[in-house]
């Protein structure tokens, strides 16, 4: 790379990094470093006098002449270290101190430290350092915040695209990001817990399928040459985790990454993590329940407690949740009964509520354009919306008292979906009409609608698969409502975002080249001894600066009909 496109503090690093080498310090060394604590285990069981050896970024120093303080960064926390001359280097010769330490180390670098523990004057725990070692160095300086007098913050890194395109350096500059993805943690931990405890199956089935099945979405497509043939990336992993019903598991879940190529905002990534589980002999009457000791398990895992905040909502997750129909929910908050309409009286009573429709669009995308536009956002604790129309559920059974309707909820928290769940159809005649009708709606040209019936899914279904209620949850989702972020970004260590550019480093350019090539740039395209005059080099050096700018393809001289030569930037 250029000494052009770096700044002063990364050319001096990397002058640094000469010197180490020099004075014999690998600064990448390979062996392993034996680490015998953390930061946070010195502190929680403090010993006066315990030997330790810790490592980890060096993240603050203040140098006082022969003595030094510092805090080192691991991952559980920071904890102070106080560099001595004479007790790193005890013998005449003070260079490791006095060279190494104070002029060849930099914020960020990586460090290994033996040393004593002991408490300063004011009673902070600290490590005296007998002896440091260089783990790696930071070619690159941190984005570190600084609090004034007045404990103002001051370059603090809260861009959100750079701290989403930069994770890597925002969870080392701002260490309260590192615990939103510890509970996100905590949460797989406790709801798989909570599953295996209750004896179901973790599985897993494929992320690259030949027909996009499980939901209404548009997939990501791809080609597999070998075979060439189309695969989609999943949008959903129902119809595999049903196969396995099929198959004779009475439980089974997985955690999947499913991908939807469909808009992009705070709540929506085209990557997103799902988790379903399907039980046999159950029905959505008993998921209820379920997903309600589920979630309220989960809550305590994460936070402590049930009870959480979102934005500017009190949200509880203890049981029981209010349950409420969509026919009801619609009436409720529009005034219109959905039960019994047509397409067309569908379609009219969402233009009279200035809810935006088109033709493409059948019963079941009408009604839910209806409840999403006037009802959803009205729901803040959690609630179970239940009974969802037949045409809004092609995989749900028909409701065993009104077969308008399904055996469907869906929980709402703060406005929006989190959970989804279905006592599922395993009726396959019944089945394969709603593909069928699917396949009609995608002809009409709802995108979203599944344009290819799953006929080794139907197969499946038609050698037997017993009543079963299924789950999905989104995981995402869900942890933002308990880690109180209303960016679905701030979940995902590294969400999707444009492809960001990165300008090329030009040629190392010497002094002469340098500047013929800021005067062509100033004056564009122009006659090549009018530069010349301006750049007022002897013809040697001028003759060596253009030879070298052609070399680095730099510049293009030509001719003119009138013999004029003309220079111009490549």
């Amino acid at each position: 790379m250029s000494n052009l496109a770096l700044s002063d503090q990364e050319i001096q690093r990397r002058e640094t990094l000469n010197k180490l080498r020099e004075y014999g310090i690998n600064p990448y060394p390979a062996a392993l470093y034996p680490l015998s604590h953390k930061a946070k285990q010195i502190k929680n069981d403090y010993k006066e006098g315990a030997e330790v050896t810790i490592a980890g970024r060096l993240m603050r120093r203040k140098i006082q002449g022969k003595a030094s303080f510092g805090d080192l960064q691991d991952d559980t926390g920071r904890i102070q270290v106080y560099f001595n001359r004479d007790e790193i280097c005890p013998g005449e010769d003070k260079s490791m101190y006095n060279d190494v330490f104070k002029k060849m180390l930099h914020l960020g670098d990586f460090i290994g430290v033996k040393g004593t523990v002991f408490k300063t004057q004011v009673g902070e725990i600290s490590v005296l350092v007998k002896e440091f070692t260089m783990l790696s160095k930071s070619l690159k300086p941190l984005p570190l915040p600084k609090t004034d007098a007045e404990g103002v913050v001051h370059d603090a890194f809260t861009d959100p695209e750079q701290r989403y395109r930069q994770r890597y350096v925002d969870l080392v500059v701002n260490p309260q990001v590192k615990e939103v993805f510890v509970k996100r943690t905590k949460l797989f931990a406790a709801m798989r817990q909570f599953f295996n405890e209750a004896g179901y199956i973790e599985v897993e089935t494929p992320i690259l399928q030949s027909i996009p099945g499980g939901a209404a979405a548009r997939p990501f497509v791809t080609h597999h040459n070998a075979l060439d043939i189309p695969l989609y990336m999943r949008i959903a992993n129902e119809l595999y985790l049903k196969r396995l019903i099929v198959g004779g598991f009475d439980g089974v879940y997985e955690f999947s990454k499913n991908f939807r190529n469909e808009g992009m905002d705070r709540t929506h990534n085209p990557e997103f993590t799902a988790m379903e589980i399907y039980v046999a002999y159950k029905d959505y009457n008993w998921m209820m329940e379920f997903t309600e000791q589920l979630l309220e398990h989960c809550a305590i895992a994460v936070n402590g407690t049930t009870a959480c905040t979102f934005g500017e909502h009190k949200i509880d997750f203890k049981a029981p949740y209010k349950r409420i129909s969509m026919r009801d929910s619609i009436l409720e908050f529009t005034g219109f009964d959905i039960d019994g309409k047509t397409e067309e009286e569908l379609r009219a009573a969402c233009k009279k509520l200035n809810i935006e429709v088109d033709e493409t669009m059948g019963k079941g995308k009408l009604i839910d354009e209806l409840f999403g536009e006037k009802c959803e956002g009205n729901y803040i604790e959690p609630t179970f919306i239940t009974d969802y129309p037949i045409e809004m559920s092609p995989l749900c059974k028909k409701h065993r008292e009104n077969p308008a309707y399904t055996e469907r909820f869906e929980l709402m928290v703060c406005g929006k979906e989190i959970a989804n769940a279905y006592s599922e159809l395993n009726d396959p005649i019944d089945q394969r009409e709603r593909f069928e009708e699917q396949v009609r709606l995608a002809e009409k040209g709802d995108d979203e609608a599944t344009g290819m019936i799953d006929q080794d899914f139907l197969r499946a279904l038609e050698y037997g698969m017993p009543p079963t209620s299924g789950l999905g949850i989104g995981m995402d989702r869900l942890i933002m409502f308990l880690t109180d972020n209303a960016a679905i970004q701030e979940v995902l260590f590294f969400p999707q975002m444009k492809a960001e550019k990165f300008e090329e480093a030009g040629p190392e350019l010497n002094e002469n080249e340098q500047l013929i090539f800021d005067l062509l740039q100033k004056e564009g395209r122009t006659d090549l001894n009018g530069l010349k005059e301006k750049a007022g080099l002897s013809n040697k050096k001028w003759d060596k600066g253009l030879k070298g700018l052609r070399k680095h393809e730099l510049i293009i001289i030509q001719k003119m009909e009138d013999g004029a030569l003309m220079i111009e930037e490549a």
